[in-house]
């Protein structure tokens, strides 16, 4: 992977700024913003450069955008960011730094291009996104590489399944959109119509633990919906979300439809979801950030969908198969336990946790950790050197609280950097941080519950503040069914984890988030529903071609069934 280009000759467009490309994994990334269909490098001033994410787990509170006229030349300087592989710390790029400015035009550039794209028929909708999936299987090779150089994630994941997924999520919605209906119904020989309307522009804040992925899942359905979009990454990967917006710029999309504005969570991000233009906000991140894009979307009564933290649990019952219930253990440490989904909580029933724990410690010693882009790694680097240490933190605060750590427990010294040892604690309380907060790093927890006593198990599996997903092990369906009615989560694996379908509603309970998303749950999330609601032909307010007036039977029995349903609807 090559560090950005060299600095700009004095006879640049931008002389104060670096070049606008770069070189990562032999693939040149345009690394300005993306709106109203073109190249904008950042004009806001700042402060200060110590800003930090708005959202995400090792979030911290940095420097605000400054509001005001040119940026003087120091200032300038200040408006990109350096965005560092995790793999190895190198420099990518320099990163246009967004803030007021750019988020107010970007909104503007989503407003203006909302009326003609809302108006746009769904087949035409539906085509075009079907073209940005083309485009996005045309550069697998190269979405695949500049992911797995800036998030650090298994190169042969981000090949074979997750880049053909980000296709699969904008074709499905594409497909879903012209699927989209509701039954008419009949109320009083009176027909009710509903249908889905474009909400406008829409606001999607996305995470860097799978970034183009997770991305689609907003992008896909907002459009279809006939929203415009502006699409905020994460500083950590801004990358693909740049390749994304030339992706879809060949495809056709019109100016505007589709927006990128790169930056900081507490200079951009804030400002993007205040922009009073905005019709809705999706969030995937922390929980204190979402209650701040509450706060400011309340204000406004802007519609908000969050996809938050989990602390989900594993329970593995005496009658599972040994083997399954270990191999579902061991894939929790997936993409280097940075899944919002990953069951770290792992409950197993008395009398099978000692043949459970030695599945697990084979499994595991079978485990290759390295470097990504080895088709041998099984697991890579963490993302960024303070996450490193936030869960390192996590990690020591429990070993001194006297958990011990029967796997990993530490950084991997031999590879060093941002490489984390897999690691499982046992001796851990319920009420501990280790048990009760998300690590999002490689850190399972080991807990029992007495033999058949279900009501115990579901009370520890409850027991966060948390409720994304749960993943239940036993060769028992009653049980299956019995034990899953009573979790709190928002999705329910048997037997099975990660399987997951987009015609299913996907979101958490409690502190895990707001909203379903997924099939017609997100078209309603980024939808105005309506319902007409249509007389019969010779309207009883018109019989025989001649109008009724006030008095005639048929208005005044309008009237009271009118009445009628307004005292009790």
């Amino acid at each position: 992977m090559a560090p950005p280009n060299p600095a700009p000759p004095a006879n640049h467009p931008h002389p104060a700024n670096p070049w606008h490309t770069a070189t990562v994994a032999g693939v040149r990334v345009d690394t300005r913003h993306w709106i109203g269909g073109e190249r904008v490098a950042s004009v806001s001033a700042f402060a200060s450069q110590g800003a930090a994410a708005f959202g995400g787990a090792a979030a911290s509170e940095g420097a605000a955008a400054s509001e005001g006229a040119a940026a003087s030349e120091s200032a300038a300087a200040a408006a990109t960011f350096t965005d560092r592989s995790p793999l190895d710390g190198t420099p990518l790029a320099e990163i246009a730094r967004g803030g007021a400015e750019e988020a107010r035009a970007a909104v503007a550039a989503a407003r203006e291009a909302f009326p003609g794209w809302a108006a746009t028929p769904p087949a035409e909708r539906a085509r075009l996104l079907h073209a940005v999936a083309d485009g996005v299987e045309a550069r697998i090779e190269d979405l695949a590489a500049v992911e797995t150089a800036d998030n650090g994630a298994l190169l042969r994941s981000h090949r074979r399944g997750v880049m053909p997924r980000v296709a699969h999520n904008l074709r499905y919605f594409a497909d879903r959109l012209l699927a989209l209906a509701h039954d008419d119904f009949e109320t009083r020989g009176h027909t009710n119509h509903v249908s889905w309307d474009p909400a406008g522009p829409a606001v999607l804040i996305t995470p860097w633990n799978a970034p183009l992925m997770l991305a689609s899942w907003k992008i896909g359905p907002a459009l279809a919906a006939g929203n415009t979009v502006v699409l905020k990454p994460a500083e950590w990967t801004p990358l693909t979300a740049s390749l994304f917006a030339d992706i879809a710029h060949e495809a056709g999309l019109a100016a505007g439809v589709f927006n990128v504005v790169q930056g900081y969570g507490t200079e951009v991000g804030e400002a993007l979801v205040a922009e009073p233009d905005v019709r809705r906000i999706s969030f995937t991140g922390s929980v204190p950030t979402a209650r701040r894009i509450a706060a400011t979307a309340g204000a406004r009564l802007v519609p908000c969908s969050f996809e938050l933290g989990g602390k989900s649990p594993l329970l593995v019952f005496a009658d599972a198969d040994p083997e399954l219930a270990a191999d579902l253990a061991v894939e929790q440490f997936d993409n280097a336990g940075q899944v919002c989904l990953a069951a770290t909580r792992i409950l197993v029933e008395e009398s099978a946790r000692h043949a459970f724990l030695g599945h697990v410690l084979d499994r595991v010693t079978e485990l290759t950790q390295g470097d990504p882009r080895d088709e041998a790694t099984d697991i890579g680097p963490n993302i960024h050197p303070r996450h490193v240490e936030r869960v390192d933190g996590f990690v020591r605060r429990a070993l001194d609280a006297g958990a011990k750590a029967v796997i990993g427990g530490a950084r991997n010294t031999e590879l060093g950097g941002n490489y984390y040892l897999p690691t499982l604690l046992t001796d851990v309380a319920q009420d501990s941080e280790i048990v009760q907060e998300e690590v999002f790093g490689p850190v399972l927890t080991l807990q029992t519950f007495p033999d058949g006593d279900e009501d115990e198990a579901v009370r520890l599996a409850n027991d966060t503040r948390f409720g994304l997903a749960a993943t239940l092990v036993t060769g028992d369906r009653e049980r299956a069914a019995r034990v899953g009615a009573r979790l709190v989560a928002g999705t329910v694996w048997v037997n099975c984890f990660f399987v997951r379908d987009l015609s299913a509603p996907f979101g958490g309970s409690r502190d895990s988030g707001i909203g379903r998303e997924g099939g017609d749950w997100s078209f309603d999330f980024y939808c105005d529903l309506k319902n007409t609601v249509t007389a019969p032909v010779g309207s009883p307010l018109v019989e025989g071609g001649r109008e009724l007036g006030v008095g005639s039977p048929l208005v005044e029995r309008s009237r009271e069934l009118g009445e009628g349903w307004g005292r009790h609807g």
